[in-house]
């Protein structure tokens, strides 16, 4: 079945646009899937539910978090404000 790298659009619906978490150090991943839009404000939420779904409970004495991004799609380095 053919299926969209990117955007998942449905004429009903919308599009779903997805946002993945990976933890590096427990190897694990995490996935937030939306209908509005790829935005910064959406990857913090995304982040935001990670940490209290999942980061919280396994690093209780986390004080900061080390953030990386791929730089694609609307995280890219090109992309203009």
């Amino acid at each position: 079945m053919p299926v969209n790298v990117h955007d998942f659009a449905d004429p009903q619906l919308g599009k779903a646009v997805s946002y993945g978490i990976y933890d590096l150090a427990a190897n694990t991943g995490w996935v937030t899937v939306g209908t509005d839009h790829d935005s910064a404000a959406f990857a913090v939420e995304s982040i935001r539910r990670w940490w209290s779904g999942q980061g919280r409970a396994a690093y209780p004495q986390a004080t900061r978090l080390l953030i990386t991004a791929d730089a694609g799609g609307s995280n890219g380095y090109r992309t203009r404000a």
